[in-house]
């Protein structure tokens, strides 16, 4: 009686279903990969039609119990084909290779302490594998080796200065005000990707007017992870898939796994990449004549044009600003080994690039160390270590009020406008502009250092296990820490600075500290009947502590050109300092019926300190449902060999900004006393988080034993409870509130084409093609519709109004506010292709972007200086017979239409030519101590074609903001790379 009162305990406390005992035939072998013979770790290896299965450990080794033979396994493995071998005998090992292929069986992540294989997974996940990554090409930052590799994703550059400043988006927009970004997880640690501003504006001025959001230029802290680390990147790009992470998931969720050891002989590689960049796409500059000059500047300014051209003197300074060859150079050591208790992996790399503008730059150092110890039978442990050191010169670029950025000054510099130092090193001003751009270029700093560690632990524990069911707990802690230190100087020497109202020099310097913590503890249940159904379960808790403290210390009226920031006339200081602290659980069931029903069921519940009432937990639900039709055994096709419809539902949500819940005090200085004044935007106690609603739809069709795959995803995205910024009446003593106010829909459709047209012993090609495809609409708006970014409807801006796309953009018009534009694109599609023949392997990516629209202000600087390259031109015209420079003009005050300019391109990403040195001829030259060596050349962005009328239209100058993508004003240009490359293993 008490032991069924104990089993009823335990049903009851762990999700049970009851255990069962039986009698028990055990098959061993190993797995490796046809290509070299490597071991797999964690291939899966599966009872045909059940769930009872094994995973390999790290040297490729597998155990699996069976109750009867004869039974067919199944071998899956990331980024290899499947293999089903008939077992009849107890006689082992059952041996087995696998050949890389089309992956319709690689692991997919399913909730946070299990996998699937997604051949059963009901969510369009997107998968990379480290090949895909970075085996074309290395990418500068490990969000620049994202673009175009994956559906569903806008990827936009904040700035082409070196060391990265990108943001991306997961179908469509999914927050006005709040957090755009998705979720970064490494190896089980949450990791910041802040960008954090280094106060440039207090010399730029650029928040003065139009947006006051973020025009710093800063890095965004994803670009810290060297790429070469990973791999494999997860994708969960909707809340079906996302829901697991509940309020943090809004904007999709990133699952990084780095390298992990492998057991046996210790193993060694070493890369060496040299190259450089240039500029994509410089404009040139105007065809300058006496007549143009003094209908431009007046007939003073005639003389010295003529005077210029003939002395030699006449210069292109757009080029000599941006038409630098920057030096490229990456160096990397790795190693692999381990025993059968230990296994590590260890990688070490560093990177030196310089910028396509003098003084600009990227240094990054990087050590990673993963080790993995097999205690027992029972307990395993893993570590991941990882730390970064780098330093990054971004220059002085971007929006400005004051004339004074290198982008802005070059609008107004004309050819013959001398601004070279003399012999003494001493700059001429510029009689054109606030700045002379070779002066601003050579003597201002803006640097940014950041040494960072990011630690993750984990311990997988199993309770019980017998040949039906199975109980294991898992562990995990992570920290992600990092200091960061900026630093900007303006000299006095400068010409800005040196003159009546100016700062007479200005130091900036700041500081962060970010400490972000994390934990969680789970259960992992499994147990199968003997009707082949599977049931697993899982239920865990979560901690996240966020814990960031910045401070920016603004020294003017430099003493006797000092740049410590006490050696200063006036010193200004600003502390920025947010913490959060979330906390959560997770209960899951899946069920699996003979591969042919895989059901989900799970909810998500958190609680925040952001939220209005932190004790209160917002419930997360999820739900979905695949069906292998190709697992009934009606299903008979040769050719059609897999058949999977899926449904999955699910909600996420998104934490009120940080200092939403409460008004704020700020500093005054009136007639000298000091005091405090109460902050003009109102807290809101009551606020919520963000919520989002997804239904997704689709399809997955396998043909000619999987060589050719089709997947179709239809999704529906529904954001609730906009946090929104609303006015308030003057009367309240306050100009603003947050509050939940508005909903936000997000319709799309994902379709992805994976094959292996070509196999034979000599050659191979496979294929990717990828399109998708999302539209937006503000389906309720408690508050006025209302303009956000940009700079105004004179020039063209964001608009925020009810039944309209949430990313429309608006002008003026003789008809009055009408849409101009719509920054989401018509469509996207990539084309990526690795073709193999002996020793030579070329791989190649190409990237459609049909539409989607940008506001250039770029041209309009120009214009109003007279320097735009194709001021003269006329094509802009509807009749034909005014410049395009004269036309912009004539519009401005007029219609917005000119400033909102088509954004479509297609560009070859990634190209890769490589030569494998046949492994007979290293024998001759090494005998055994090198086992391979690869020789190689690839680029990056090598063709771009686009009629955008700037640098690129990749471009961003409000950074990782919501909305307030696609506006350019005179950025850092985007540039292209191109690299040699060896490789050796040993």
């Amino acid at each position: 009686m008490k032991k069924i009162l104990l089993k009823k305990m335990l049903m009851f406390l762990l999700f049970f279903v009851p255990l069962g005992l039986l009698a028990q035939n055990t098959i061993t072998g190993t797995v490796t990969s046809t290509d070299g013979g490597e071991p797999l770790f964690g291939a899966s290896v599966v009872v045909k039609g059940t769930e009872k299965g094994a995973a390999t450990d790290f040297d490729g080794k597998y155990t699996l119990t069976v109750n009867d033979l004869p039974v067919t396994l199944v071998f899956s493995s990331l980024g290899y084909d499947s293999k089903e071998v008939l077992v009849s005998t107890s006689v082992n090992p059952i041996n087995v290779s696998l050949t890389g292929g089309v992956a319709l069986d690689e692991v997919v992540v399913t909730g946070l302490a299990t996998s699937i294989k997604r051949t059963n997974s009901a969510n369009a996940v997107s998968s990379i594998s480290a090949q895909e990554l970075v085996g074309v090409t290395p990418p500068q930052t490990l969000d620049a080796a994202l673009y175009g590799k994956f559906t569903g994703a806008v990827v936009s550059a904040n700035s082409g200065a070196p060391g990265g400043g990108l943001s991306i988006k997961l179908r469509g927009v999914t927050s006005v005000n709040g957090n755009s970004q998705p979720l970064y997880i490494i190896d089980g640690v949450y990791v910041d990707n802040s960008s954090i501003p280094s106060g440039l504006n207090a010399v730029s001025g650029a928040a003065a007017g139009g947006s006051a959001s973020n025009q710093d230029n800063p890095t965004n802290r994803i670009a810290d992870i060297d790429p070469n680390d990973i791999a494999n990147i997860e994708i969960l790009k909707g809340a079906s898939a996302a829901a697991i992470y509940g309020s943090r998931a809004s904007a999709g969720v990133v699952i990084i796994t780095t390298k992990r050891g492998k057991a046996g002989e210790t193993k060694f590689s070493f890369s060496q990449a040299f190259g450089f960049t240039q500029a994509i796409n410089l404009q040139g500059i105007r065809n300058w004549d006496a007549a143009k000059v003094e209908d431009a500047f007046g007939a003073a300014e005639v003389p010295l044009f003529t005077a210029a051209q003939a002395s030699g003197n006449y210069h292109d300074y757009e080029d000599e600003l941006f038409g630098e060859n920057g030096l490229i150079s990456n160096t990397r050591f790795g190693m692999s080994g381990g025993g059968e208790k230990t296994k590590f992996y260890a990688g070490m790399s560093y990177s030196d690039e310089d910028g396509i503008v003098k003084n600009t730059g990227y240094r990054k150092a990087s050590v990673r160390l993963n080790l993995d110890h097999k205690v027992s039978n029972s307990i395993k442990l893993g570590l991941s270590a990882n730390y970064i050191n780098s330093s990054s010169n971004r220059g002085y670029f971007n929006n400005d009020n004051t004339g004074t950025t290198i982008g802005v000054s070059l609008t107004s510099t004309r050819p013959w406008d001398q601004l070279f130092p003399d012999a003494n090193g001493n700059y001429p001003n510029s009689q054109s502009g606030a700045s002379n751009v070779l002066q601003t270029r050579d003597l201002v700093t803006n640097n940014e250092k950041v040494n960072r560690f990011i630690i993750g632990g984990s311990a997988d524990i199993k309770l019980y296990s017998n040949d039906n069911s199975n109980l294991k707990m898992i562990l995990r802690a992570g920290l992600d820490s990092y200091n960061l230190s900026s630093r900007a100087i303006f000299p006095k020497e400068l010409q800005f600075e040196n003159v009546a109202g100016g700062d007479n020099g200005v130091s900036i310097q700041g500081s962060t500290v970010n400490r972000n913590l994390n934990f969680s503890g789970f259960l992992v249940h499994n147990y199968t009947t003997d009707s082949d159904l599977n049931f697993r379960t899982q239920a865990g808790i979560t901690k996240e502590v966020f814990d960031r403290n910045t401070y920016l210390i603004i020294a003017k009226d430099l003493i006797a050109s000092e740049n410590n920031v006490d050696q200063a006339g006036s010193i200004d200081a600003a502390q920025t300092r947010l913490k959060q602290e979330d906390a959560g659980f997770f209960v899951q069931e899946e069920i699996n019926f003979q591969d042919k029903f895989i059901g989900t069921i799970g909810i998500r519940g958190d609680r925040s300190s952001n939220n209005g009432d932190a004790q209160k937990l917002y419930y997360y639900p999820k739900a979905s449902l695949a069906v292998n039709i190709n697992n009934f055994e009606f299903w008979k096709s040769e050719v059609v060999n897999q058949v999977k419809l899926r449904i999955a539902y699910g909600e996420s949500g998104n934490f009120a900004p940080f200092g939403s819940l409460f008004t704020s005090f700020d500093r005054n200085n009136i007639g000298g006393f000091k005091g405090i004044s109460v902050s003009p935007f109102r807290g809101n106690p009551n606020i919520e988080p963000e919520r989002q609603k997804e239904l997704e739809l689709g399809f997955d069709l396998g043909f000619l034993d999987n060589r050719v795959e089709l997947q179709f995803t239809w999704y529906n995205k529904k954001v609730d409870d906009l946090l929104l910024q609303a006015a308030l009446p003057p009367s309240s003593g306050f100009t603003s509130k947050w509050t939940n106010a508005g909903n936000l829909e997000n319709k799309g459709v994902e379709i992805a084409i994976n094959a292996v047209p070509v196999r034979t012993d000599d050659f191979e090609w496979t294929t990717n093609v990828s399109f998708w495809k999302n539209t937006s609409e503000i389906t309720k708006l408690d508050v006025p519709a209302f303009n956000i970014g940009a700079f105004g409807a004179t020039l063209g801006t964001f608009r925020i109004e009810e039944g309209k796309s949430a990313t429309q953009i608006v002008g003026i018009s003789p008809d009055g506010l009408v849409q101009h534009g719509d920054s989401e694109a018509d469509f996207q599609m990539s084309f990526r292709n690795n073709v193999k023949y002996k020793d030579f392997e070329l791989s190649f990516l190409w990237h459609w972007k049909k539409g989607g629209d940008n506001v250039n202000l770029t041209a309009l600087l120009t214009d109003l200086n007279s320097t735009s390259h194709d001021f003269d031109d006329i094509d802009l015209d509807p009749a034909g017979q005014v410049g395009n420079g004269p036309y912009r003009l004539s519009q401005l005050g007029v219609s917005a239409a000119p400033f909102v300019e088509d954004a479509s391109y297609l560009r070859l990403r990634e190209l890769g030519v490589y030569y494998s040195i046949p492994k007979n001829l290293i024998t001759k030259w090494s005998k055994d101590y090198i086992d391979s060596i690869k020789l190689g050349f690839s680029g990056t962005n090598l063709i771009n074609i686009f009629d955008y009328n700037s640098y690129d239209p990749e471009v961003s100058n409000f950074g990782s903001n919501g909305i307030s993508t696609g506006v350019e004003v005179t950025p850092f240009p985007s540039s292209k790379r191109y690299m040699f490359h060896l490789a050796i293993e040993f």
